[in-house]
């Protein structure tokens, strides 16, 4: 199937290609909108989704120089305003204040990079970087906020393609925006701060050896689905998943939504496919369109 010459890869794209490529070809290139729920309860699943994007858009304002007390008034009810406030805790931190508002730091927010990969664009949003002097040598810092109700473990976020997208993507395209080159692999990191678990956020270092790797693996992605015939766009194996994807009666993989509450990660090992969980907060929240 042929790729069309202006299509971009994104962490969330490149995520459903690995877990369904029937989904990645419906909704990216045959562009099919499906009429159907992600999660049960709807209301309870749309309205998580909402205050998580509100969420996002209360930290940029934050981070751009918004008054925090200003930003509060508008935190209201719950789980929003649990967050904001466990957010600017967070800031508070004696770790983690410098990163952002040091006498040599610099903080970016909502910041889309793009480079290229096969010969495509590959673009990511990052929701901030911290650009800061640390005497341990890691001084570049990617923050994705999180507002899942489960806490995912370390195995399951370093299986996750965001993990390793967006750190190689920083190297390979932020130079320019934080006036430093090059980046070394050695001074990146990447934190998931969980909303819901302020206290237990999760840091993944990177080296240059995981450069070279994940530029390996994602050029042959990338070459792999280019070259994929129409026909080899095939469901996934395993159809636990399904139930949170609205793809599923189309695909006759039933009718009905899971529900929220059933997702967990308990028992989930690094040799055994994906653990259920639906995409609202780990791709819709922050993914970006072109």
């Amino acid at each position: 199937m042929t790729i069309p010459p202006d299509f971009y890869f994104s962490q969330a794209r490149l995520q459903d290609y690995v877990e369904c490529r029937r989904r990645f070809q419906l909704r990216y290139l045959l562009d099919i909108a499906w009429p159907a729920v992600e999660a049960e309860p709807v209301i309870e699943n749309e309205s998580h989704l909402q205050m998580g994007e509100q969420f996002h858009h209360l930290i940029h304002q934050h981070l751009v120089g918004i008054n925090s007390e200003q930003l509060s008034r508008l935190s209201q009810g719950k789980p929003l305003q649990g967050w904001w406030q466990n957010y600017l805790d967070f800031m508070e931190d004696p770790l983690i204040k410098p990163r952002f508002s040091g006498l040599n730091s610099k903080c970016f927010a909502e910041i889309s990079l793009s480079s290229t990969l096969g010969g495509y664009r590959l673009i990511g949003k990052f929701d901030a970087i911290a650009d800061f002097e640390d005497q341990g040598g890691v001084n570049v810092s990617i923050y994705d906020w999180k507002t899942s109700t489960n806490r995912p473990p370390r195995v399951w976020l370093a299986n996750r393609l965001q993990t390793r997208i967006y750190p190689y993507l920083l190297i390979n395209a932020g130079a320019s925006l934080i006036q430093r080159q090059p980046i070394h692999p050695d001074q990146v990191e990447m934190i998931y701060w969980f909303a819901n678990f302020p206290n237990d956020p999760e840091y993944f270092s990177y080296t240059q050896s995981q450069f070279d790797l994940d530029h390996r693996y994602l050029t042959a992605l990338v070459d792999e689905i280019i070259q994929l015939p129409a026909d080899a766009y095939s469901l996934a194996s395993n159809d636990r998943n399904c139930r949170f994807c609205t793809y599923r009666s189309l695909c006759d993989r039933g009718t009905k939504a899971g529900l929220m509450d059933e997702i967990e990660f308990e028992g989930y090992e690094e040799d055994r496919d994906q653990p259920v969980i639906p995409i609202l907060d780990f791709e819709q929240i922050g993914e970006i369109e072109f």
